[in-house]
């Protein structure tokens, strides 16, 4: 680790374990005084949160599948809602780590990446166009977007399938809705400090409490930094979260929610190698694990990025409410990295030469995002039908200003690695673009129930879309304006029994307005498609738990056809994707807790230029993923009093690396592991993920694009309320 994050790292952890160490004295010496408090709203009311709180892994409510405060098995999609309490427990330091657990997700398709949270759903990516946060898109294009970090988040939600509905534009495969903390109006004092067995550490830290009658505040933050997985690998991170909440009365509300985030860091390696060499051997054996492609000297990473919006709620006398949503965002990324291309640029070595190509990339990218949304929800009677009626329109703004250029640079041979050699020079640019989009929407949903159990879901939108380009892009300089307006419905019926359990069906139609240049010159056009799901939901009277099954068939249409990595070519492809997910989430007793799911795929082909490709599986993507944890704390009158066992475990499905499905990665099955200890305030913790070590191959796109999965790694942790 270079000496100034080394000491910035020390100066966090002695910091924090200082701080760390006051509170938990006092509440060692006041230990009959300080109880913990658990704060549970109106969790199981009809007045209960969609955004507060979860207890434990089982959530009651949600606003992501229907933008309004809905009971989870009321939505006709399947939902998944994980709290801040299981992503703790699963020892979660990023968002992909936590989803890792997470049905019709597949997370790290290309290993850690300290700067991405790459996430696939129903076997598309949703890493650009499917992430939210607070309802409010996190979009991105090229490097250009938003790091959210999970420690200040209080929710991760996923909605699987089509989407566009409710967000204007979104991934086929479905979206994940990030919930931020914010204040509760109860007193929070908690601080925690912890680190891995890379050497990298982290202090968070988070407070609120009442300012007055009316006013709430809450703050939260992290210092983060030290070693990675792979050589010369390290970073130094930190983020810092004010929010404050204002009710001058019972009718209004109004919550700023703000973020700072900072990163430096030097790149993982691991990614980008070939397929012969990591799945399988190539002459030499393989390539290490902690290989790292990059030149040190010169790689670097900044993320500076800031954003502040308010969440706005009032409620008329005739119970009607009006919400405004609103976000703006800044964020500057520079970026300088080498990454190997092949044994010159060859899938496996010639001859005696083991060298790897390398490519020299650099970036700078400023993005401005404006984002808000206008909601009008209220309830009316028509006979005998109950309908909960949202009306809404919604405003997106996104401008990117990019600079990408490629330079020259020396090969490196993997097995006997020689860094420091003069890289360079720096070609022209290739982009230097600015790109900008608005988008405008209005949408209606009429949620209904009758007959003492039938619920009915209907739901239509329109979008008008414009995207605009200058400067120099895909080798033109001309630029381009392209105008796209498209309608999206959705309609579900379900029923929900007295006995807890609530079969359901649905079909929707969606679109996902693309940035991108295909070879001819001309711009992408919007993708779209359809899907149908059938399903149950299941509340157990026996234990707190959620149990849902889906069955689903999604098509979409245009899409681009390419290899992944140089420019796309054409727009005629089709992909459906049909399959199972299952998921179980329960608080059986006050000390059992599991959380299990299970997916399967039929992933194709159904359209291409090739006809050859015709019925193949798009390459990166499992087709079956597995998983399970479960957690047991002993109670009160037991010698182990407060100590908590937990362990998991995870299958991920094999996949291709090639369009034409003949290079296979195999599959794995990984364990994680979990000890913990908590009394009265504080509490230790001790995860392992990859307990035995696992060597697998994550994914690969293409056969010379492949990423190796992270190792074993231990994470000790201690927190303390006061």
């Amino acid at each position: 680790m270079s000496k100034s994050r080394r000491t910035r790292l020390y100066g966090v952890l002695m910091g924090g374990t200082a701080l760390l160490a006051a509170p938990l004295a006092l509440a060692q010496q006041n230990a009959t005084e300080l109880e913990a408090i658990v704060v549970t709203g109106q969790e199981n009311g009809s007045g209960a949160s969609a955004t507060g709180p979860v207890d434990g892994y089982v959530a009651e409510r949600t606003a992501t599948g229907s933008k309004s405060n809905t009971p989870i098995e009321e939505i006709p999609q399947s939902v998944s809602v994980m709290g801040r309490e299981e992503m703790d427990d699963l020892g979660a330091k990023k968002i992909d780590e936590a989803l890792r657990y997470s049905p019709g997700v597949f997370a790290q398709p290309f290993g850690p990446d300290g700067d991405t949270n790459w996430l696939y759903i129903r076997g598309f990516d949703a890493t650009q166009s499917g992430t939210y946060l607070d309802g409010l898109q996190n979009f991105s294009y090229g490097f250009g977007g938003f790091f959210i970090d999970s420690d200040g988040l209080e929710r991760i939600e996923v909605l699987r399938g089509a989407a566009s509905v409710l967000y204007g534009g979104a991934n086929a495969g479905g979206i994940v809705n990030y919930i931020s903390k914010r204040p509760t109006g109860e007193r929070i004092r908690e601080a925690g400090v912890g680190i891995d067995s890379y050497g990298n550490g982290y202090f968070n830290f988070d407070i609120g409490d009442k300012a007055s009658e009316t006013l709430d505040y809450r703050i939260n933050g992290k210092l983060a930094g030290g070693d990675k997985y792979t050589d010369f690998a390290e970073d130094f991170r930190g983020t810092l979260s004010p929010s404050f909440t204002w009710r001058p009365d019972d009718t209004t509300s109004l919550t700023i929610l703000a973020n700072y985030t900072y990163i430096d860091l030097t790149h993982d390696g691991a990614g980008f190698l070939p397929y012969y060499g990591t799945v399988v051997d190539a002459p030499f054996g393989k390539i290490s694990r902690e290989f790292n492609s990059t030149e040190p000297d010169i790689d670097y990473y900044y993320r500076r990025q800031a954003s502040i919006g308010y969440e706005f709620e009032h409620t008329f006398d005739n119970n009607w409410t009006f919400r405004q949503n609103f976000r703006y965002g800044h964020s500057n990324v520079e970026e300088h990295s080498l990454y190997t291309y092949g044994y010159g640029f060859l899938e496996q070595p010639a001859g005696t030469d083991y060298s790897l190509s390398r490519i020299n990339f650099a970036h700078s990218t400023t993005v401005d995002t404006v984002l808000l949304d206008n909601q009008l929800e209220g309830t009316v009677q028509t006979g005998p039908v109950e309908h909960r009626l949202l009306f809404g329109a919604e405003y997106k703004y996104f401008r990117i200003d990019h600079v990408q250029a490629t330079g020259a640079a020396t090969p490196i041979d993997p097995t006997d690695p020689i860094y420091g050699l003069p890289q360079g020079p720096m070609f022209d640019p290739y982009i230097d673009q600015v790109l900008s989009r608005n988008q405008f929407g209005v949408y209606a949903q009429d949620q209904m129930r009758f007959g003492d159990g039938w619920i009915v879901t209907l739901n239509g939108r329109y979008d008008y879309v414009e995207t605009k380009s200058s400067g120099l892009a895909g080798g033109s300089t001309a630029g381009y304006t392209f105008d796209d307006s498209r309608a999206s419905g959705r309609a579900g019926i379900g029923y929900e029994f007295a006995n807890g359990i609530t079969p359901y069906a649905s079909v929707a139609t969606f679109f996902n307005p693309v940035i991108d240049t295909l070879s001819n010159g001309d711009p992408a056009a919007s993708e779209t498609g359809q899907q149908y799901e059938v399903g149950i939901k299941y509340k157990p009277q026996a234990f707190d738990g959620l149990i849902t099954a889906a069955f689903f068939d999604l098509t979409k249409e245009n899409v681009i056809l390419g290899d992944g990595i140089t420019i796309p070519r054409t727009q005629l492809g089709e992909v459906n994707s049909r399959g199972f997910e299952f998921e179980a989430q329960a608080n059986i007793t006050e000390a059992w807790k599991v959380a299990a799911a299970f997916t399967a795929y039929n992933l194709k082909i159904t359209d291409d230029e090739e006809e050859s490709l015709i019925g193949k599986r798009p390459y990166l993507i499992p087709e079956t993923q597995a998983s399970l944890f479960a957690q047991y704390t002993f109670q009160e009158d037991t010698a182990l009093e407060g100590v908590s066992v937990g362990a998991g475990v995870r299958y991920i499905g094999s996949s291709f690396a090639d369009r034409a499905n003949e290079l296979e990665v195999p599959s794995v099955t990984l364990v994680d592991l979990k000890v913990g200890y908590q009394k009265n305030n504080w509490g230790v913790d001790f995860n392992v993920t990859n307990l035995f070590d696992k060597e697998y191959v994550a994914g690969c796109q293409t056969s010379l694009n492949c990423g190796y999965g992270e190792g074993r790694k231990a994470l000790l942790s201690a927190h303390v309320k006061w």
